[in-house]
C-alpha cells in the first residue's frame, strides 16, 4: 500500500496516536463496517490488549473507543466537546452507536482491558456486536500500528501497515532512501518536488498545497493556545503548563545580547504543541502525537529566524519530512509500542532535520544527512511515560528532539556536503533492530525507567 504525505500528518486530537488517534479510528471503522447489521445491534464490547490496556486509561484509550463508537471522528471531533460527550455515556449508560443506534453501554463490563498482548502487535482491539437475543452480530480485531495507523486481522495478516492507495501507480515509487537519492540523480528533483509528483496521483496540486498549508494552520494554532494557556495538566501528576510562563518571560525581558536565545524560542514551541497534546487538545500528528511538538517547533524556528522563510518554504518542509517519515514507516515502524521513543520522537527529529535542511538550501544528500544525524543521536531511546501519561518526560523530550534537529540540519547543510559514512537507510534498520531488542518494560508501558523509578512528580 502506498503512503501520502497526508498519512505521515494527520491532524486529531491527544494526548497519543497510537492509543488515542488509532483506536477511536478503529472503532469508528468497525462501526462503519457494520452497515445495515448497524440496526440489529443492541451491545458492544470492546476489549484493549497489551499496551492499549497497559497504559490506556492515561492515553484516554477508554474515552477514544467511546467516541469512535459514537461516530466521532479525531479530525473533526470538537476537544472541548469530548468530556462531556464521554460523561453523557458514562452517566446515562447509553451510548449513540454510530451517532444513530442507541444502545446500553456498562463501560466496566463491555470496554474490557486485557493484560496480555495478541500475537501480531502490542496494539490489539477487538470489537463484537451483539444482537437483542445475545447473539454474535459481528466481530473484528484492529492494531492500532503507531501514528494514528490502523490496520484490520487481515491486513495485519498480509503484511499491510496502513495507507491509501492512490487512483493509479506513482510516478516515482521509492521504498528506501537509495532509491529516493537515486530518483533525485536521474530526474535532478529536489525531495519534495519528487514527493509532490508522487501526491498528484491522489489528488490535484492545488488541493495538496491547501492541505499542507492547514496542517501548518493547526500546528501555529496549537504553539498559539499552548503559549496562552496556563494551569495544570489532567491526569493526577499536578504537572503545570510551562509554555504560557516561558512565552510571558521572552516577550517582556529585556533586550539583551543572548546567542541561545532562538532555543528559548524553540523550547518554547516545542513545550506549547505538547501541553496542548497532553491536555487532549488539536494536534497533527508527525508523525505520533506523543512528538507532536518537534515538527511544528522547527517549523516556527524557521519562520521566525530564518531569512526568507515562506509558506512555499512550509510546503517544501513538509513534503520533505513526510519523505523521511515514510521511510521509517515502511521499513521500521512509528509505534512506541514497538520501537520505543525512538520510534516517535527520534522520527519527528529525523524528519524535521530533513524537512529543515531542505529549506536551508540543501541538497537531497544533505537533506539525507540531516535525517541520519537526526536518528542516529536517538537511537535507543525508550518509551517510559510516568503514571502512562504523555507529560513526563515526553514534554521536554520534544524540546530535545526539536533542537537535535535544528543542530542535524546546520551540520548537514552549513558544515557538510552530503558525504558521510552512515547512511540512512542502515540507521533506519538499526532503529528497527534496536526496537526489537529492547525489553517491552521500556516500550510504552510505564513497567520501566523513569514510570517506575520516579513515582511521585
Amino acid at each position: 500500500m502506498s503512503l501520502s504525505v497526508f498519512d505521515l500528518f494527520k491532524i486529531g486530537i491527544g494526548p497519543s496516536s497510537s492509543h488515542t488517534v488509532g483506536p477511536m479510528r478503529a472503532a469508528l471503522r468497525y462501526v462503519r463496517g457494520l452497515g445495515a447489521r448497524l440496526a440489529d445491534v443492541r451491545r458492544v464490547r470492546a476489549e484493549l490488549f497489551g499496551s492499549l490496556s497497559a497504559t490506556g486509561r492515561g492515553h484516554s484509550t477508554d474515552k477514544a473507543v467511546i467516541l469512535g463508537l459514537s461516530g466521532e471522528q479525531p479530525d473533526t471531533t470538537d476537544p472541548d466537546g469530548v468530556d462531556p460527550l464521554v460523561e453523557c455515556v458514562r452517566g446515562g449508560g447509553q451510548l449513540r452507536l454510530g451517532g444513530r443506534v442507541s444502545i446500553p453501554f456498562h463501560e466496566p463490563h463491555d470496554l474490557v482491558f486485557h493484560d496480555h498482548s495478541l500475537p501480531r502487535h502490542p496494539n490489539g482491539l477487538r470489537f463484537t456486536a451483539f444482537d437483542a437475543a445475545g447473539a454474535e452480530v459481528a466481530s473484528d480485531t484492529y492494531y492500532s500500528v503507531g501514528g494514528g495507523f490502523v490496520v484490520s486481522e487481515a491486513e495485519a495478516e498480509a503484511g499491510q501497515v496502513g495507507g491509501n492507495d492512490p487512483a493509479g501507480p506513482l510516478p516515482h515509487e521509492f521504498r528506501s532512501a537509495t532509491e529516493l537519492l537515486d530518483i533525485g540523480r536521474r530526474t535532478g528533483m529536489h525531495i519534495a518536488d519528487i514527493v509532490r509528483e508522487n501526491e498528484k496521483a491522489w489528488r490535484p496540486p492545488a488541493d495538496t498545497d491547501a492541505g499542507l498549508d492547514r496542517l501548518w494552520a493547526v500546528m501555529e494554532g496549537c504553539i498559539e493556545r499552548g503559549c496562552r494557556t496556563a494551569g495544570v495538566l489532567p491526569g493526577g501528576l499536578g504537572v503545570e503548563r510551562r509554555a504560557a510562563k516561558l512565552f510571558h518571560t521572552l516577550t517582556t525581558r529585556p533586550a539583551v545580547p543572548d546567542p541561545l536565545a532562538g532555543l528559548d524560542w524553540v523550547s518554547l514551541f516545542a513545550l506549547a504543541v505538547n501541553e496542548e497534546n497532553a491536555a487532549g487538545g488539536r494536534v497533527v500528528t508527525a508523525p505520533t502525537n506523543g512528538a507532536a511538538g518537534v515538527i511544528p517547533a522547527v517549523l516556527a524556528y524557521y519562520k521566525r529566524f530564518v531569512p526568507g522563510a515562506d509558506a512555499a518554504g512550509v510546503r517544501t518542509f513538509l513534503l520533505t519530512a513526510g519523505a523521511v517519515g515514510m521511510l521509517y514507516k515502511r521499513n521500521a515502524s512509528l509505534s512506541a509500542a514497538e520501537m520505543g521513543c525512538q520510534g516517535e520522537v527520534g522520527v519527528a527529529c529525523s524528519m524535521a532535520a530533513a524537512g529543515l535542511a531542505a529549506v536551508m538550501g540543501g541538497t537531497n544528500e544533505q537533506i539525507e544527512n540531516a535525517a541520519e544525524i537526526g536518528m542516529e543521536h536517538n537511537l535507543g531511546l525508550t518509551c517510559d511515560p510516568i503514571g502512562g501519561l504523555v507529560q513526563v518526560p515526553c514534554i521536554e523530550r520534544n524540546t530535545m528532539g526539536a533542537a537535535k534537529a535544528i543542530n542535524a540540519a546546520r551540520l548537514a547543510v552549513l558544515h557538510g556536503d552530503g558525504t558521510h559514512r552512515v547512511p540512512l537507510d542502515r540507521v533506519i534498520e538499526t532503529m528497527r533492530q534496536t526496537g526489537l531488542d529492547m525489553h517491552s518494560k521500556y516500550k510504552e508501558t510505564s513497567r520501566g525507567g523513569l514510570a517506575v523509578n520516579v513515582v511521585n512528580c
